[in-house]
C-alpha cells in the first residue's frame, strides 16, 4: 500500500511539474493589441467536456454580453433577455443554425452547440446586435483582454494552436508549437 502511495505521489508531482503557464499575446497587422481574440490549443488527445457544461449569453442594452463567448462542443447555452423589449435571436452559421423567436425573459430550452466552428449571432429586430460564439474541441482556450493577452495552463508537450478575431469566419492563424516551461506566444492576426 505504501509503495502505491509513493508511486501515485510521484505521478502527481510529475504532472504538476510538467504544467506550464502560456501567455498568448495577440496583435493586429499594425502591432496593436487585439481584445476579444480567441486562442485555442489542441494536443490531439484531450477533448473531455465536464458533464452538464453550460453557459449563457445575455441580451442587455440591445447588445450581446459577452460579445464573444468560447465554449467546448457539447455545451448548452441559454440566452436570457434582460431588456425591456423582446428579441429574436438567430444564427445562420454552418456550425449552428438556430432561431429563438420573439421573446422576453429566459427561453425554456438552452441551445446545444455540438459542432466546432464560429457562430455569428444576430437579432431580427435590432440589426446592430451582433455577437459571436466560438466552439472548440479542446479544454485549452482563452479570450484576450484589452492588452491582447490570454493566459493558459498547459502541460509541456506538442500542440497546434488557433487564433481567431471576431468577424472572421474561420481561424486567422493556425500554428504548431512545443511547450517547454513558461512560454510567451506572439500571434499577429490579419
Amino acid at each position: 500500500m505504501m509503495r502505491w502511495l509513493m508511486i501515485l505521489t510521484g505521478l502527481c508531482a510529475a504532472s504538476i511539474c510538467a504544467a506550464a503557464e502560456v501567455t498568448a499575446v495577440v496583435t493586429d497587422a499594425a502591432g496593436k493589441p487585439v481584445a476579444d481574440a480567441v486562442v485555442a490549443f489542441y494536443d490531439g488527445k484531450t477533448t473531455a467536456l465536464p458533464a452538464g457544461a453550460g453557459g449563457k449569453v445575455v441580451q442587455k442594452n440591445k447588445m450581446f454580453h459577452p460579445k464573444v463567448t468560447i465554449v467546448q462542443t457539447g455545451t448548452k447555452i441559454n440566452f436570457p433577455n434582460e431588456d425591456t423589449v423582446r428579441h429574436h435571436v438567430y444564427s445562420f452559421s454552418p456550425a449552428k443554425k438556430f432561431e429563438l423567436k420573439l421573446y422576453a425573459g429566459i427561453p425554456s430550452d438552452p441551445v446545444l452547440f455540438d459542432q466546432a466552428g464560429v457562430v455569428t449571432l444576430g437579432c431580427n429586430i435590432h440589426d446592430s446586435m451582433i455577437g459571436y460564439i466560438y466552439i472548440v474541441d479542446t479544454p485549452f482556450f482563452a479570450k484576450t483582454d484589452d492588452k491582447g493577452k490570454a493566459v493558459l495552463k498547459l502541460n509541456e508537450g506538442h500542440y497546434n494552436y488557433q487564433a481567431w478575431l471576431p468577424g472572421q469566419t474561420k481561424p486567422g492563424v493556425e500554428q504548431k508549437i512545443t511547450i517547454e516551461g513558461a512560454t510567451e506566444v506572439k500571434i499577429t492576426l490579419p
